[in-house]
């Protein structure tokens, strides 16, 4: 360990956050072992995208996950935090992409799947290891020897297992079937990826004209009129007085020439727009599922891009949107368009690319979610997996309780590739790890994988368990697992957490964590989420550059309650940073004073004096009052109980008190101080090093008697023994009386240099005691000379300046504050220029023409200033006459 005289004199975090993480490193500090006589606990970091760049709403998240490892770790369980990144398969296959067009001048498809594959692992070693050393900034304690990477070996492995597990059981399947498809990016995104935005577009009321009756017409609102080429059917509920008598008759498709029928389904909402729909099953899913029902045709009228196909006859290959202006226009035109009035409404779009995103029917693979989602609600029913804050484990149940099939299949090269094979002979499909040497049903040899590759989240929802070597029973997994807390944001609940639920209970039959630990988003300044459109997003990079990781980190943990949006701060974070710097001053003074060896713990038990016994208390109370809240979850709490504790209880009434015994001739005292200090400032040390755990390991390295980092320290227990309640009541009089005087000062100007005396007089018993006792803190802490203590306040004398606080009565003598001759000419002055003041305000609003022209909003303005200054004059006034007399 470093000389504990050379603590150098200012805090500079560039100094040693570094060199700190390095030794850590380097020692194994974060590394956790199988050790059967220590409890495990678990946290699987959320694995960010390679793609990424570390932002604050990650700097929030991994601080959070930071602080409960290392206060487990601590406690003395085996504390795992298991770091990783995600493969991102739409994000990064466009990063790819991009890039091969930019350097190269070609598509994927021009270069071939295993070219390109060459080029999406080259991107992975290239910059997914960046976001890895920006996650190190920050110094995050995860245990880097287990690092996993979503599509590494062994993660690829449980991702076949699981497949053809949930295959096997009839719970995967293939179908023709409604899917969210996006133009732009070309592929399905399943119902979790979809975005909806409220947007202004139109309701367009169209006239289908009766088959029968030509000149009658059915009319129908629909916002997307391009889709009419996919019409199939008219829907009205079969007990709507409306249309009741209309089931059965057909309609001819406008501009089109179809005769479609008109059904009834209970679907259509009565109280809707005309409270009847037209079904067009391969572009909308509530119409294919109507479609099923009544055994419709399906006609597809758009191609993948997004452009319309010949079912749109004159309008082939037009983009739907300029298709949907002419189409619009014809319609008019030849009498078809009833009337068209504005509207806004609920549109999908891609989470990555956000555009909108078309449905349409596609022979794709899904995961039947109804056996699946059944487990994972029970799991919370029965408290297996509970949220924090509780109130969004509504989110939770109603996305399992409404969930449909999920899609799985993705029309990508990046990402892992679907274990099925197609007998390009026969049609047989073969689900299995390897490729079939065969056709099991035909025996031919030309066989051909599927080219779609599986959701990013299917491979993300096995991540509890994946990462600690399921499907193997590996001692990792036997000992790490179920993890304990999941720590992530309200955003992504139905993306991840719903799926790593129904996955772990159906691959491992337990629930992956017991808590799922939600934090909110952070936000600007004035409250507006970041991105990169508003240009308000802030580097971690660039804080921690400036103020230290510890500064940053502090200033998330402050003021956040789980569940809630926080705000980037400015000011929080100077004072995170102020915080720091007092931490360091206070430590640096405590050790400048540390000369030789400490005295021992029984012999400094045996001298404390009441404000010894006081901090110990108060910093074991400050124990139990953290380890409650971090249990709890409450993590800015814990972070303002230790802040408060070092800044107002250590720094600025310990330190102070015991100066003069410090500086004193008392060898003993001097001792018992010293030692009191330096045990104080370790466990307070050990409380914060959670949350900022670079400054506080590094005074922790220049303190006396220690042998061992402080990531490897015990977390300070609770002791009773340590629980002196007489001596924090009577630190809590000394100081509620030290606070009162120096109130009477600052409301006379007086200042706190300036010595007086003072006059107790008690209202309940012992309050005499106390006074006498401690009188030398009354001189150390509010300059006060000379104590009395009077039961009869009658002959106390009215030149005095008083106050009350619980037990007694302070005065104070005028004579020792004020300089009457000085003070009485000062106010004097005052009440001349109060006076001038006055009389200008005074002249403006007896002033007519002023009176006459001024604006409303100034002449109130002066009028505020009168009644100000007339305040402030008769205060003066006031004062000078108590003076005078």
């Amino acid at each position: 360990m470093i000389c504990m005289n050379n603590i150098p004199s200012k805090y500079n975090p560039k100094e040693f956050e570094e060199k700190i993480y390095s030794a850590w490193m380097e020692e194994n500090c974060f590394k956790a072992e199988i050790n059967k006589d220590k409890k495990p606990f678990t946290i699987v970091m959320p694995p960010p995208n390679i793609t990424g760049q570390l932002h604050m709403g990650h700097a929030l998240d991994m601080t959070l996950q930071d602080v409960l490892t290392r206060w487990k770790r601590m406690e003395g369980f085996e504390a795992l935090w298991l770091p990783g990144s995600d493969h991102a398969s739409i994000a990064t296959e466009v990063k790819v992409v991009e890039k091969l067009k930019k350097e190269e001048g070609k598509t994927k498809e021009e270069i071939g799947r295993d070219e390109f594959l060459k080029r999406a692992w080259k991107w992975k070693e290239e910059y997914g290891g960046k976001i890895v050393e920006q996650v190190k900034k920050l110094g995050n304690s995860c245990d880097w020897s287990r690092e996993r990477f979503t599509m590494d070996e062994g993660c690829n492995e449980a991702v076949i297992e699981f497949f053809i597990s949930l295959y096997n059981k009839g719970l995967i399947y293939k179908g023709n079937r409604i899917i969210n498809w996006c133009p732009d990016c070309h592929t399905t995104l399943s119902d979790a990826e979809v975005e909806y935005e409220d947007t202004p577009g139109k309701y367009y009321y169209v006239k289908y004209p009766f088959v029968d009756n030509p000149d009658e017409y059915f009319i129908i609102a629909t916002t997307r009129p391009e889709t009419i080429f996919g019409d199939v059917a008219i829907a009205a509920h079969p007990e709507d007085e409306r249309y009741k008598h209309l089931i059965g008759r057909k309609v001819i498709v406008p501009l089109v020439g179809r005769e479609i029928p008109i059904i009834g389904d209970e679907y259509p909402d009565m109280t809707k727009g005309t409270g009847a729909l037209k079904i067009t099953p391969c572009h909308d899913p509530n119409d294919f599922e109507i479609g099923l029902r009544h055994n419709l045709e399906q006609i597809s009228c758009m191609n993948e891009d997004g452009t319309m196909n010949e079912a749109a006859g004159k309008y082939n290959g037009m983009d739907r949107y300029d298709c949907r202006k002419q189409f619009v226009k014809d319609l008019e035109e030849n009498g078809f368009m009833l009337r068209t009035e504005d509207t806004d409404h609920n549109v999908g779009t891609c989470y990555r690319c956000h555009n909108i995103i078309e449905p349409r029917v596609s022979d794709q693979w899904f995961v039947k979610m109804e056996p699946l989602a059944k487990p994972a609600l029970q799991a919370n029913k029965d408290k297996k997996v509970e949220f924090v804050p509780e109130r969004f484990t509504k989110i939770y149940t109603h996305w399992l309780e409404n969930i449909r099939d999920w899609c799985i299949s993705r029309q990508l090269w990046w990402g892992h590739r679907i274990p099925a094979y197609y007998c390009q002979e026969c049609g047989e499909i073969m689900v299995s790890k390897e490729a079939p040497a065969k056709c099991t049903k035909c025996n031919s040899t030309n066989i051909k994988q599927d080219e779609d590759v599986l959701d990013t989240w299917f491979s993300s929802g096995l991540w509890p368990f994946s990462t600690l070597g399921w499907p193997h029973e590996t001692e990792d997994l036997k000992y790490f697992y179920p993890t304990d807390v999941l720590v992530t944001g309200y955003d992504i609940i139905f993306f991840w957490v719903v799926r790593m639920v129904f996955s772990a209970l159906e691959a491992t039959g337990e629930s992956p964590f017991k808590h799922v630990f939600i934090h909110g988003l952070v936000r600007d300044a004035d409250g507006r989420k970041m991105s990169k459109s508003l240009g308000n997003g802030i580097d971690p990079l660039e804080v921690i550059d400036q103020f230290g990781a510890d500064a940053l980190r502090f200033m998330l943990m402050t003021g956040i309650s789980p569940g809630n949006d926080t705000r980037f701060n400015n000011d929080k974070l100077e004072s995170s940073r102020n915080f720091a710097n007092k931490l360091w001053n206070a430590s640096r003074f405590v050790l400048m004073n540390i000369d030789g060896d400490l005295i021992d713990e029984a012999a400094a038990e045996s001298n404390y004096k009441t404000e010894d016994k006081w901090i110990i208390s108060r910093v074991n109370r400050a124990a139990k009052e953290v380890t409650e809240n971090l249990d709890k979850f409450e993590l800015g709490m814990a972070a303002q109980r230790v802040y408060d504790f070092i800044w107002n209880e250590y720094c600025d009434w310990y330190i102070e008190i015991v100066k003069p015994r410090l500086y004193g001739e008392e060898s003993t005292d001097k001792d018992t101080a010293r030692f009191v200090l330096i045990k104080v400032l370790k466990n307070m040390l050990k409380l914060l090093h959670p949350f900022m755990p670079f400054i506080t390991e590094e005074i922790w390295s220049y303190l006396p008697n220690v042998d061992n980092r402080l990531i490897r320290e015990q977390w300070p227990f609770y002791n009773e023994d340590e629980n002196f309640e007489k001596a924090e009541n009577t630190m809590e009089f000394i100081m509620e009386a030290v606070r009162s005087i120096r109130n009477i000062r600052a409301e006379m100007n007086v200042v706190p240099s300036r010595k007086a005396r003072a006059i107790f007089v008690p209202s309940k018993e012992g309050i005499k005691e106390y006074v006498e006792f401690n009188a030398l803190h009354f001189a150390t802490l509010a300059n006060i000379t000379e104590i009395k203590v009077m039961t009869n306040k009658s002959m106390i004398g009215e030149d005095t300046a008083s106050s009350v606080i619980d037990g007694t009565e302070i005065y104070l003598p005028l004579s020792d504050l004020i300089d009457y001759e000085k003070e009485i000419e000062r106010l004097e002055k005052e009440k001349t220029k109060l006076q001038g003041e006055l009389d200008r305000v005074n002249n403006k609003l007896n002033n007519e023409k002023f009176m006459s022209k001024a604006p409303e909003n100034v002449v109130a303005e002066e009028k505020e200033k009168l009644a100000k200054y007339q305040s402030m004059m008769d205060k003066v006034a006031e004062r000078l006459e108590q003076l005078n007399k």
